[in-house]
C-alpha cells in the first residue's frame, strides 16, 4: 500500500483536526490509515490510498476486534478532544463541540443532537414539532443519566468511513472523541454497514463493552447522524430523526 491520497481541508483547520484525530485513533490499532504528511498552510493532508477489496465475515471480525481495541484507549472525558488538541472538531464538513463533560447525556443532548436538531429547524428540513419531539428525548435521557461506558471512539462510522482492503479493515475520517461505544455501532447500523452481525461478535468477543441493554438502545445513538443528515440532506432526515426519538422516548428508562 505504498500509494497515497491527498486531502484538503473542507474549513480552515480541517486537514490538522483530521490528522490529530487519525493519529488519536492510531494509538489503538494500525487499521486506522496512518498520516504521512500535513501541510497546514495549504490546508492538506496526506494518508495512505486504500485499496477495496469485497468485504467478508472474517474481515468484519476483524473490524470488530479494532474498534474495540480504538475503543479501549479510553478518554479523559465524554466530549473530551484528541489528546494535545485544542483545535475544531468536524463531522464531515460541520464543526462540532468537544467540551469535556463528566456525564455522557448531557454532552450527547447538548453538543450532539440538539445543536444539529436546530439547524435542521433553520434549514426548513425539520418541523417544530419534530424538534420538540427530539427535544424530549434528550430531556429523557438526561433525567435517566445512563452510568455510562467511556471509549475513544470514532464519532463518524458510517460505512464509507471502514473500508475493506486486500489487508484487511481500514477506519478513515473520523469526528473521534470521548464518546458512548455504542455510538459507533449504531453509526454502522444505521447506514448498512456489510456483515454487521460479525462486526459485532468480533467487538464483543475482543471484550468491547456496549453498555446496558445496548440492542434495545441503538436508536438513541442514531439521534447525533441523523439531526446530522436532517440539517444537510434534507427533510427524509428530518423525519427519521422523529422515528428515532420516538424509539428512544419508548426504550429509555
Amino acid at each position: 500500500m505504498s500509494e497515497t491520497f491527498v486531502k484538503h481541508g473542507s474549513a480552515p483547520g480541517a486537514a490538522a483536526a483530521e490528522a490529530a484525530y487519525l493519529r488519536w485513533l492510531r494509538e489503538g490499532s494500525a487499521a486506522v490509515v496512518a498520516v504521512l504528511d500535513l501541510d497546514e498552510d495549504a490546508n492538506t493532508l496526506t494518508i495512505e490510498r486504500v485499496d477495496s477489496a469485497h468485504p467478508t465475515k472474517d474481515a468484519a471480525r476483524q473490524a470488530g476486534r479494532e474498534l474495540a481495541a480504538i475503543h479501549a484507549m479510553g478518554a479523559e472525558a465524554f466530549g473530551a478532544p484528541a489528546d494535545g488538541w485544542d483545535g475544531p472538531n468536524f463531522i464531515g464538513t460541520r464543526e462540532q463541540s468537544c467540551v469535556p463533560t463528566s456525564r455522557w447525556a448531557p454532552f450527547y443532548a447538548e453538543q450532539r443532537v440538539l445543536p444539529f436538531a436546530e439547524n435542521a429547524v433553520r434549514a426548513g428540513n425539520l418541523d417544530r414539532e419534530g424538534l420538540e419531539t427530539v427535544q424530549r428525548a434528550c430531556e429523557a435521557l438526561v433525567r435517566e443519566d445512563e452510568d455510562a461506558p467511556l471509549a475513544r471512539i470514532h464519532g463518524d462510522l458510517w460505512t464509507g468511513n471502514l473500508l475493506f482492503s486486500p489487508e484487511g479493515p481500514r477506519f478513515i475520517d473520523p469526528a473521534a472523541h470521548g464518546g458512548h461505544p455504542l455510538t459507533d455501532i449504531a453509526m454502522l447500523d444505521l447506514f448498512g454497514a456489510p456483515h454487521l452481525d460479525a462486526i459485532i461478535d468480533g467487538y464483543l468477543d475482543a471484550g468491547g463493552d456496549l453498555g446496558r441493554d445496548w440492542q434495545r438502545r441503538i436508536a438513541v445513538h442514531q439521534l447525533h447522524p441523523l439531526a446530522v443528515h436532517a440539517w444537510t440532506h434534507g427533510p427524509s432526515y428530518g423525519s427519521a430523526l422523529v422515528r428515532a426519538a420516538e424509539e428512544a422516548l419508548r426504550v429509555v428508562d
